[in-house]
């Protein structure tokens, strides 16, 4: 079993060559993929050396040799002195050695000394938003693994800082979809899973509420009676709750007013709930796209199994005293088994 943790990088630096369409925040996470694997594969290409001896063709790497093409990353820095580079479809890619044992690839490498804000950490509001993918079980302690590692890589892309402002959680099976606001409140009563998101909300993020490392907290697509439910269990209630009305109407009043009582505050917001769907991930590393995969028809060049994505984190850090946006990205997370 392997866990691929792909990368978007910065992505307000990636220049126009990534493809943003406005309301389609899936696009903009595929399309920077895509940019970003390109790209790697470019950046890392003359790393490698085939040396052609007697008709048979061998490797040169800088340093020891790997079987596999995963670049060795000590402690998360893919331009470690104890790396090691061989050809082969994941040579820009890198093992991280802090989580060896499971087995985890960057893909791509992340060059962490490239990483972090121009300027200080209380110059900037900084909001991260996971979303728990349809394709896994509402297992909570997986969740609560994912949310830490998620964050995990968001801080430290994010030059090692401690804290973000804001941190919104985007369940499966949500929406907020109607002919009008009064039917898509009342059919959003009915989505999702109540038990499994308290027990999540409980366990992963007000935790790091507790810890300090997020200020406030956020839920997406939650109509009247789904957020007046939730808040009922709650210690630490949501601050935030997102909405996504492009498609039919107006805030509902009853959700309005219970938001005002409550003090949560309403945003509009544009993401798809179901942002990396598997056949989507699979298309991206397959042997058509990054070429990460194996051909399933011969099985070779690549590696091979049931490919799962997890969760998906997206990060916008965006200057206080200028409105600007400095950097934005994504890391998702999947399984190959």
């Amino acid at each position: 079993m392997a866990k691929l943790i792909l990368s978007t990088g910065n992505i307000v630096s990636g220049g126009p060559s990534i493809v943003r369409k406005p309301g389609a925040s899936n696009l903009e996470l595929i399309n920077s993929l895509k940019v970003s694997f390109q790209d790697a594969q470019l950046d890392y290409a003359d790393e490698i050396e085939n040396v052609n001896v007697n008709g048979t063709t061998t490797t040169t790497t800088t340093t020891n040799g790997t079987s596999n093409g995963v670049h060795e990353a000590t402690n998360g820095d893919s331009s470690s002195s104890s790396s090691s580079l061989v050809t082969g479809p994941l040579y820009w890619t890198a093992r991280d050695q802090q989580k060896k044992e499971n087995d985890t690839i960057l893909v791509p490498r992340i060059d962490w000394a490239t990483a972090g804000l121009s300027e200080e950490r209380s110059q900037y509001d900084i909001t991260v938003k996971i979303f728990f993918l349809p394709t896994t079980t509402p297992d909570v302690s997986r969740r609560a693994a994912y949310t830490q590692e998620a964050m995990e890589l968001v801080l430290k892309e994010l030059g090692g800082i401690s804290d973000v402002d804001l941190l919104v959680v985007s369940f499966p099976g949500m929406s907020f979809d109607g002919d009008c606001e009064w039917e898509a409140d009342k059919l959003n009563a009915a989505q999702g899973d109540d038990e499994s998101e308290i027990a999540t909300w409980q366990a992963a993020v007000e935790e790091l509420h507790r810890q300090g490392r997020v200020k406030r907290l956020g839920i997406s697509e939650f109509g009247t009676e789904k957020l007046a439910r939730f808040i009922k269990r709650l210690a630490i209630p949501p601050a935030v709750d997102q909405i996504n009305i492009k498609n039919c109407c107006n805030v509902p009043p009853p959700l309005a007013k219970l938001a005002k009582e409550q003090n949560v505050e309403l945003l509009v917001h544009s993401d798809c709930t179901d942002i990396l769907p598997e056949g989507t991930l699979r298309e991206l590393l397959g042997p058509q796209g990054a070429g990460l995969l194996a051909d399933p028809a011969t099985g070779s060049g690549g590696l091979s199994g049931n490919l799962t994505p997890q969760w998906v984190i997206k990060y916008t850090a965006v200057v206080k005293n200028r409105g600007v946006i400095e950097n934005k990205g994504y890391f998702a997370g999947a399984e190959l088994n």
